[in-house]
């Protein structure tokens, strides 16, 4: 089970993830548009952008997976998603049966 807050550190991870990830495809793109570009320098930039990237991939894909769980209702851990809508279902009834009743009752006064 994942806490609402530290799903929230997760996200920030994954924001300051994309962060780096474009400060290395940006620092590749310098390096290689230098007159004297150094080839090693670029190289350890493209290699930190793509593994970054493969990090994000995965992250985001698990969170993409959560939401998709959450989304559909399917039950899942640290949610409390199913069982709201079952209460928010339940009012909705609850709600109709009094307007139910009260029309009834409306009807019943007037024969009278």
């Amino acid at each position: 089970m994942t806490p609402p807050m530290e799903r929230i550190q997760i996200l920030e991870t994954i924001e300051k993830d994309i962060v780096v990830c474009l400060q290395s495809a940006g620092q590749a793109c310098m390096e290689l548009s230098k007159e004297k570009s150094s080839l090693k320098q670029a190289e350890s930039q493209t290699h930190q952008f793509l593994k970054t990237l493969g990090q994000l991939e995965s992250k985001l894909s698990e969170q993409i997976n959560y939401l998709t769980q959450v989304s559909t209702g399917q039950p899942h851990e640290g949610s409390g998603y199913a069982s709201q809508k079952v209460l928010q279902m339940a009012w909705h009834r609850l709600e109709h049966a009094r307007s139910r009743v009260n029309e009834l009752e409306r009807i019943k006064n007037k024969l009278r």
